[in-house]
């Protein structure tokens, strides 16, 4: 007994050569298109068996299910399902721009709907499919035998259209993807024309007839720049996006119009997206998104609401949703049996090239059948002319062979011209059929001559192809669908348009807490119930809107940003978050000041005040926040010396020309000077000198002042002061500035800090401490003192600590923002 060759191989090596094996098959044999013919196996057979079995366009519709058990009985030896899948895929008129197959029933939609069931749909060839198989029984292409050997079908479809190009491909095999997108097929003959004559033409040449590509459904295609580098190297990037209007209704409202979308987007899923963002209050001012598609054309209304910024809307959408998409190119085809990434070019080429072997072998064949004929003809004539004796000579032979090698003998016919002498039937014997055959002899000598020419001149091969694309161009060519735009628009997204506006409460404490509030929460809250600790206190209490914009100021000089928005919203009660949850700080590192702005866009500039005396004026529209923002805090300015801390932040109208800045230092010593006198630099830069400090002294606070106001101090001992503004003139910046301290030997007096309020003030204002403890100060209790005193003990320090903030009482501000918030709700 013989025994079994048994082979010693590892794990890898099996491995490694059945996936190459398997890796090959799936490449050449399932998932990538042929570039001659822009077909994948399952398609070409498709075609191939039901134009075989007689399934054209100008018969009658067949159940699909008949093409598939056709197809996957002779040559796919696969599932029925991808067969019929397939089927599907080239009668959709919303994936191929040209379809290959007209289909009876319901062939799916763009919402992703399945077609029926194969029983119940009908399917026959389409006319343009035709020229895909035209002339294939006129060895044209190369046969092969099937997965059985019983039948032959085709490794190419002759493709008299440009069929890669025209209704492009998409496919996913093992280490290779390919993405071609539709082109229009009046464009791709008028190239490959112009090529057959210049065939050393440029891209941009050939761009000026295909400027790129025109997809089935429309819409629009953006970047010329990424269309050429995919027509370059295969690989490429282009935005598409919807062909949308909008619309005025009756009464002034407006609705966003869909009338096209981009390629291959799915209808339904589209705007259940859109409705989606309404309902999740992404975007305000969307009543409904409908589709509103039926026999005559596609249509999405996006009705708005009165007042709704529809352009704002639209963009949003766009760059939202599916109504705009990135439509990556990645040409792969098979080339000589193997994949390759081509360009525009080599497309053309490889058509082109396989067009003139097309042509040659159909030239050939109709060569070769005509000098058959003429060499039958010339026979016929010949017998015709001593029919006579050939009448005799059949006669008098004893059957259908002798007759035959009797007249080869006698005559000198060849076999064929006898076969054919013997068929003759007697009708034919006439003067009148000699002519005709004359006729017909001297009209294939001439086809004979042309073959010829065609097969032996390249100029004339050239000739019958360039007539052949415009005969295709003049029957099937259709205008373009998709518009091409140079340049991809940068989308703007309006804030105002993903938030609704509302008038709402913002807190932010000097321990770090922020939050949002509804005026209704801070209405029915008592005015202290802040939901703050005992040891904490607000640093900023506002009302705005949640399109505002809120800066927070550190004294290590860096600024954190928050939309309104986004601020947690929270009950007026509720504490609120911690800015550490989302940007951390440094261990000694705390908010200083808070300030709202309406816009990010406003004309003014900030200035700064640094415990170091340094004063920095830089534009507000330098502070526009990051793409990191809400994780990383920003550099508001640049501080000198590693002790040097930020102590004010003011927002500054250059229009307002009573105002002027002050700083006054721990010791006692003020300046005021011009605001002019601060140049404006940009944010990482530290400033110029506003107050000469000496003697370790610091700047306590700077302040913007305007003409007219008092200024209130307070000092470490607990001593508050107010004086007139006036007391202190205008004068340069980094001067050691004039006291207003009486300066006294033993434990002097020290400004912890100032505050400028306007002459009518009558509130009371709020000394904070470090422990901290709160202590009011009634402005009427109190006169105005000189610059040279110490003012009026108001704060006991052992029993309260010492002053650290003097500002106006937080009761007074939250009455005020009660009584906006009771306007508010009037008007």
């Amino acid at each position: 007994m013989k025994s079994a060759k048994i082979e010693t191989m590892s794990l890898e090596q099996v491995m490694g050569d059945r996936f190459g094996r398997y890796s090959k098959s799936i490449i050449q044999e399932r998932a990538l298109p042929d570039i001659r013919d822009g077909l994948k196996p399952v398609q070409r057979r498709i075609l191939f068996a039901m134009n075989k079995d007689g399934n054209t366009y100008d018969k009658g519709f067949r159940k699909s299910a008949k093409s598939v058990g056709n197809v996957m009985g002779n040559f796919h030896p696969h599932g029925d399902s991808s067969i019929y899948e397939a089927l599907v895929r080239l009668s959709q008129d919303w994936k191929l721009r040209e379809p290959l197959v007209e289909m009876h029933g319901n062939n799916g939609s763009m919402d992703g709907d399945p077609a029926a069931a194969m029983r119940y749909t009908e399917a026959r060839l389409s006319k343009i499919a035709g020229l895909m198989l035209q002339d294939i029984d006129k060895d044209t292409v190369e046969m092969t035998l099937n997965f059985d050997d019983t039948e032959k079908e085709p490794t190419v479809l002759p493709a008299r259209i440009p069929n890669l190009l025209v209704n492009g491909a998409t496919g996913i095999s093992a280490g290779y993807a390919t993405e071609i997108p539709t082109h229009n097929l009046a464009e791709v003959l008028d190239a490959l024309i112009y090529l057959l004559g210049h065939p050393d033409a440029s891209l941009d040449k050939l761009m000026e007839f295909i400027p790129g590509p025109d997809f089935p459904t429309g819409g629009i295609v953006q970047g010329v720049d990424g269309i050429k580098k995919a027509y370059q190297t295969g690989r490429g990037r282009i935005v598409v996006r919807a062909k949308t209007a909008i619309e005025i209704l009756r009464g002034g409202r407006q609705q966003i119009n869909v009338t096209e979308i981009p390629y291959e987007v799915n209808k339904a899923q589209l705007v259940k997206r859109i409705n989606d963002l309404r309902l999740a209050k992404k975007v305000e001012g969307i009543v409904e998104a409908r589709d509103e598609t039926d026999r005559s054309g596609l249509r999405i209304a996006i009705e708005l609401k009165r007042g709704a910024n529809a352009q704002g809307i639209l963009n949003y959408l766009l760059k939202n949703t599916d109504l705009q998409i990135n439509y990556n190119f990645n040409m792969v085809a098979i080339d000589d049996q193997r994949p390759m990434r081509v360009g525009l070019k080599h497309i053309l080429a490889s058509y082109l090239a396989f067009q003139k072997q097309v042509v040659r072998r159909r030239t050939q064949f109709n060569l070769t059948k005509a000098q058959h004929r003429l060499h039958i003809v010339t026979g016929l004539i010949k017998a015709l002319s001593i029919l006579d004796e050939v009448i005799k000579t059949i006669r008098a032979s004893k059957n259908r062979k002798d007759a035959k090698q009797n007249l080869v003998d006698q005559y000198q016919f060849t076999a064929e011209q006898a076969e054919a002498i013997v068929t003759l039937q007697l009708y034919r014997l006439t003067n009148t059929d000699v002519t005709e055959l004359e006729d017909e002899q001297a009209k294939l000598s001439k086809r004979i001559d042309e073959f010829k020419l065609i097969l032996n001149n390249d100029h004339e091969l050239a000739a019958v192809l360039r007539r052949e694309m415009r005969s295709v161009k003049k029957e099937f060519g259709n205008p373009r669908r998709t518009k091409i735009e140079d340049q991809v628009e940068k989308l703007e997204v309006d804030t105002k348009v993903t938030v609704a506006k509302e008038d709402v409460m913002v807190l932010v404490s000097h321990a770090g807490y922020i939050k949002r509030s509804s005026l209704r929460s801070f209405k029915a809250s008592a005015l202290d119930e802040n939901g703050l600790r005992e040891d904490d206190y607000p640093l900023l209490i506002q009302q705005t809107t949640t399109l505002a914009h809120l800066f927070m100021f550190t004294n290590l000089g860096h600024v954190i940003y928050r939309p309104v928005h986004e601020i947690a919203d929270a009950r007026w009660k509720d504490t609120g978050e911690h800015i550490s949850q989302t940007i951390g700080l440094a261990d000694d590192e705390e908010i200083i000041t808070a300030k709202i702005f309406d816009r990010l866009d406003l004309p003014g500039t900030l200035l700064m005040g640094t415990s170091d005396g340094q004063v920095k004026q830089s534009a507000f529209t330098d502070y526009q926040p990051g793409s990191r923002y809400r994780s990383h805090a920003s550099v508001a300015i640049k501080l000198k010396s590693p002790n040097a801390r930020l102590v004010s932040v003011d927002y500054y109208e250059p229009a307002d020309k009573n105002q002027s800045l002050l700083a006054i230092s721990r010791d006692g010593y003020a300046v005021r000077f011009d605001v002019a006198d601060v140049p404006v630099t940009g944010i990482r830069t530290a400033g110029v000198r506003a107050i000469n400090l000496k003697d370790d002294d610091v700047m306590a606070d700077l302040a913007l002042v305007t003409d007219g106001q008092r200024i209130a101090t307070i000092t470490q001992r607990g001593a508050f002061k107010e004086m007139p503004l006036e007391e202190i003139a205008v004068g340069a910046r980094s001067r050691r500035g004039e006291l207003v301290l009486h300066r006294l030997k033993r434990n002097p007096h020290q400004i912890a800090d100032f505050l400028a309020y306007d002459a009518d003030f009558t509130g009371n204002l709020e000394v904070i401490t470090d422990r901290p403890m709160f202590q009011d100060i009634a402005i009427s209790d109190h006169h105005l003192g000189s610059v040279k005193s110490n003012g009026t003990f108001v704060i006991d320090t052992d029993t309260q600590g010492t002053p650290v903030k003097i500002r106006r009482k937080q009761a007074n501000i939250l009455q005020e923002a009660g009584s906006a918030v009771e306007d508010s709700a009037s008007k």
